[in-house]
């Protein structure tokens, strides 16, 4: 652990210090690695986008090894922007130590993945197959740049490694995730007279005493065991509606988010939506609802006996498994590759105040990498 653990700490000290907050550039984080890789041998291609505030993002690619045409054979793909953190947490951008933890944010949500995932490709020598690097912008506000390598064909690979905190267990499958944003619309009046209005609010009970009946029947005959829960889950987090106390609210608003397994098409429950409106419309001709579907994010389902499972699963001396949270496993899977998410670090202490990963997490996990690249791309 001693060989390796000083130089993979301050990498991570490097990394931790740049504030890749999602609202912010992350070209500062972009630029370091890739001089870093072209120090190395890398080439390194830049796609920048701008995010829906104006800001600049860069998503990079690079690559080393083989000839240098067609499919990478590997892939080591980590996510560049973190989460906000609280102001009150003044030691957020600062790497410190205790007890066998590195804390700051990011450390482990996935800048601990990508020290491990840079320390693993500069360290490779003689490549006989393609080994890539893909670091990402905007993955914590719904997958973005991980969405514009698939629209450019950029980052294909036949493996990837998809770094998130996953406790070093190959997760060969996770859910999908889906928003879609529902107005229901009534009419204002005084509360004393309620047949001078019609309330928005009344409505929108109708409509989620539905959706809830759906979530808990028609949802839940479509399995798949390897999840838990092994179907599709629905929540309506947030609700808006009315004015005043009296006065008959006009509007109400609420955003549905459902998790669909990889075999249901993430268009069902917006279908189920419409179904439910179109049911009150006719029980209730005056009745309005507005729905808008604004995220359908496919999950995805490697194989158990994938190569790069099979081999994750062994070098890591852990069973695969899935999980419910979203991770960018299904843009690399839609860009060829098999795909599998894998890295230092728990998602439970992820997004919050304290955020670390374990020393021991951060040492194996750069050892699994080394010898993913060599198994997969030669070399040593």
């Amino acid at each position: 652990m001693s060989d390796t653990l000083p130089a993979l700490r301050a990498t991570l000290t490097e990394l931790v210090a740049m504030d890749t907050t999602s609202f912010r550039p992350n070209a500062p984080l972009i630029d370091y690695a890739q001089a870093r890789l072209e120090a190395a041998g890398f080439s390194a291609e830049r796609q920048k986008f701008t995010d829906d505030a104006g800001v600049e993002k860069v998503n990079l690619i690079a690559v080393k090894g083989g000839t240098g045409s067609g499919r990478a054979a590997l892939a080591l793909v980590g996510h560049s922007d973190c989460v906000p953190y609280d102001a009150a947490w003044t030691d957020a951008l600062r790497l410190t130590e205790k007890d066998g933890r590195l804390y700051a944010r990011g450390a482990c949500d996935t800048k601990g993945f990508i020290a491990c995932a840079l320390h693993a490709a500069l360290n490779a020598r003689d490549l006989n197959a393609p080994l890539m690097v893909v670091l990402t912008a905007d993955e914590e506000v719904g997958l973005t740049g991980a969405k514009k390598l698939v629209e450019a064909g950029l980052g294909r690979a036949r493996h990837a490694i998809v770094g998130e905190p996953t406790r070093l267990i190959p997760v060969r499958a996770n859910k999908g995730y889906c928003l879609a944003e529902v107005e229901v619309r009534g009419k204002e009046g005084h509360s004393a007279y309620p047949d001078s209005g019609a309330s928005a609010i009344f409505r929108a009970g109708r409509f989620l005493q539905r959706l809830e009946h759906l979530a808990l029947t028609v949802l839940r005959e479509d399995r798949d065991e390897g999840f838990q829960p092994p179907f599709t889950t629905v929540n309506v987090g947030v609700i808006q509606g009315g004015k005043a106390k009296n006065v008959i609210p006009g509007a109400c608003r609420f955003v549905v988010e459902w998790r669909p397994i990889p075999g249901q098409p993430p268009e069902r429950v917006s279908q189920l939506l419409e179904t439910i409106r179109q049911e009150l419309v006719r029980d209730e001709p005056a009745f309005e609802a507005h729905i808008q579907v604004v995220r359908t994010d496919r999950g995805v389902n490697t194989r158990a006996d994938a190569e790069v499972v099979r081999f994750l699963a062994e070098a890591s001396g852990n069973a695969p498994e899935t999980v419910s949270f979203g991770t960018e496993a299904p843009q690399m899977t839609e860009l060829g590759a098999e795909a599998v998410v894998f890295g230092p670090g728990d998602i439970r202490v992820a997004h919050q105040t304290g955020e670390y990963v374990p020393v021991e997490d951060l040492v194996r996990c750069e050892a699994v990498l080394a010898r993913a690249v060599a198994h997969f791309c030669g070399g040593r």
